[in-house]
């Protein structure tokens, strides 16, 4: 064999084993390493994130409050952008280049998180809402825009204009929402106050998504149709709240223009009916572009319409108070029906003085609660904490304090809202600390009459009207009536819940209550005729300006069906504000199925729909 013929047999040698490696590399390429095989897929594959449609939500009535309207975002991988003409994009959603800047960097801003969550081949909202014109010029245009493309979403209305802090809202996840629930990726919106946050789990519903074929313009070419490829997304079971539109709706009418709260509820299963709050907001200006604009404006707003006052409230309930106070002391043997104590324009003791309104004297309990005299519950309570079979005052505060928590006082009452306040019921050592550990009866005589240390939420104050209306017992409040096809509430809110005072007590205390609003009664001009509405009026003292007016009610007298509580901040008496928007209210609940039905008292109504407060 020649020279020659060697080399050439060295150069087929060589060739054939470059072949045989590229065919290796090649076939490990294609076919083993999956890789590879991933990434050439991911090039032409787009998983499109299907939203489901949050919970509807109605009312005890069936009628609607919260539903959905179907909108269209533009999402971006921002991985995937090149060569984007910035000037273009801006034309088509109308905005400037910092808008731009900024809602690119938002859409970017969660890398971290999304790698965290495995979701770098997920898109980030980058512009919400297109309108009708941008979403045609979009989809006209988009092959120009790579890693660009639009999602079909949808939008929360709200069918009242206020109940905005019953409903709550929606706002975007933030980081840590976004690091602690795998669900969320950037520009997802959660529920960020009232039923909206307290529900989110049931109410947001399940994410789906579809895989669609895209080809080098990025441009939809098909939807792949392997099992794994499509997940349909399932929407929010149907919500069922405890609430009445119309009764809400005509609380805000007759709140309007004033500061305070309004809060109904059914005695019999602690269904909240209605949770008026003054000032407020339509919670339809926080969707959309807008949103975070117009949730600015509300936060630096002098008058606090983002406070929602019923549950994070905290006043002295005055003279509404003497109820409990009343109820404690027969139960505790320190008075009787028949008890009668004297007013001689007030309390006095050396240099102390608690003042009275002008009155008729001595009175009896019930005639106590008609007419609200300061001095029978300075006496009774100064008998109350001060009797010998405490041993001390501290002993007979303690039982008082005991008494009052199991009225649900002094803590949240459990409300399935987020944020509830507890109002204060004093401890020893709190007041210890205000007056020193040689404190008397005398010292803390105040919160005879609801004022001192004693506050309560206007949600509390309505609790013990139903506590009153149910003879002693009472269920806590909620909003939860059913979600889904079960219908059913959670336990905890079918509870019963007794105080301490038997039922017999009760009766009597009702008695004094029905007389409040009859003729000579403090709220006797604002009574409905053919309802028999026990009440009880008060006027809390303000540190910062006029008194405020407060009243409790609940009616029919016997076999309740609602329970009502009023507070207007800087309304002086109780009988001149809070007295009669209760006794509207309740006239307007009970009779509901009437259509034809108007109020017998329209001076009263027309009065505290037009009158401002400030």
């Amino acid at each position: 064999m020649t020279v020659n013929q060697n080399r050439k047999y060295v150069f087929i040698g060589i060739f054939l084993f470059i072949g045989l490696v590229y065919w290796i590399k090649a076939f490990s390429l294609q076919i083993i390493n999956k890789d590879y095989r991933g990434i050439a897929e991911n090039n032409a594959l787009n998983k499109i994130t299907l939203y489901p449609a949050r919970s509807n939500v109605y009312d005890r009535n069936n009628e609607l409050l919260a539903y959905n309207v179907h909108i269209y975002n533009l999402v971006v991988f921002p991985r995937n952008i090149e060569n984007l003409d910035t000037t273009e994009l801006c034309e088509i959603l109308d905005i400037d280049r910092p808008k731009f800047a900024k809602l690119m960097y938002s859409a970017i801003d969660h890398s971290k998180v999304r790698k965290h969550n495995n979701e770098y081949n997920k898109s980030a909202v980058f512009y919400e809402r297109l309108n009708k014109k941008q979403l045609i010029q979009m989809q006209e245009n988009l092959f120009k825009f790579k890693g660009f493309f639009i999602e079909p979403s949808s939008e929360r209305y709200y069918a009242l204009e206020g109940a905005a802090h019953l409903m709550g809202y929606l706002t975007e996840a933030n980081e840590n929402k976004l690091a602690e629930d795998i669900y969320y990726r950037p520009g997802d919106l959660v529920g960020a106050s009232g039923l909206e946050y307290q529900y989110e789990e049931e109410i947001r519903g399940t994410k789906g998504f579809k895989t669609v074929w895209q080809d080098r313009l990025y441009r939809e070419r098909g939807l792949v149709k392997s099992r794994n490829a499509l997940v349909k997304p399932i929407p929010g079971p149907e919500f069922r709240t405890t609430l009445d539109y119309k009764l809400q709706e005509y609380g805000e009418l007759l709140l309007n223009n004033k500061r305070g709260s309004v809060v109904a509820i059914e005695p019999s299963t602690g269904e909240v009916l209605a949770m008026v709050n003054k000032p407020d907001y339509n919670p339809n200006i926080l969707n959309g572009t807008k949103r975070s604009k117009n949730y600015r404006k509300l936060l630096i707003d002098g008058r606090r319409p983002l406070f929602n006052r019923a549950i994070k409230g905290q006043y002295p309930p005055g003279s509404t108070f003497k109820t409990v106070m009343a109820a404690i002391g027969l139960q505790e043997g320190i008075i009787s029906d028949s008890t009668q104590f004297g007013c001689a324009g007030g309390y006095r003791m050396g240099s102390l003085r608690v003042g009275c309104h002008p009155h008729g004297s001595p009175l009896d309990l019930k005639n106590s609660i008609r007419i609200s005299c300061n001095a029978y519950y300075c006496k009774l309570y100064r008998s109350l904490i001060d009797h010998p079979k405490f041993g001390s005052v501290r002993n007979g505060f303690a039982k008082l304090a005991e008494h009052w928590k199991s009225f649900g006082l002094g803590e949240p009452l459990g409300i399935d809202l987020p944020g509830e306040k507890g109002g204060n019921i004093p401890s020893l050592n709190n007041l210890d600390r205000r007056h020193g550990k040689s404190w008397r009866s005398s010292t803390i005589i105040s919160m005879s009459i609801g004022q001192g240390e004693i506050l309560l939420t206007p949600l509390q104050i309505a609790n013990v009207a139903c506590i009153m209306a149910n003879r002693g017992f009472y269920y806590t409040p909620h909003l939860i009536k059913g979600i889904g096809a079960t219908n059913s509430t959670p336990k905890k809110f079918t509870t019963r819940k007794n105080t301490s005072v038997e039922k017999k007590y009760f009766d009597l205390v009702v008695d004094g209550m029905a007389m409040v609003t009859k003729p000579g009664g403090t709220a006797g001009r604002t009574g409905v005729e053919g309802i028999v509405i026990c009440g009880k009026t008060g006027t809390a003292q303000n540190s910062h300006g006029k008194d405020h007016s407060l009243f409790i009610a609940f009616a029919p007298k016997e076999n309740p069906k609602i329970a009502v509580a009023a507070i207007v901040e800087n309304g002086g008496y109780g009988a001149s504000w809070a007295a009669p928007i209760c006794n509207l209210m309740i006239e307007k609940y009970l009779n509901r199925t009437n259509p034809i039905y108007s109020t017998k008292i329209p001076l009263l109504e027309k009065r505290m729909k037009e009158t401002i407060i400030e």
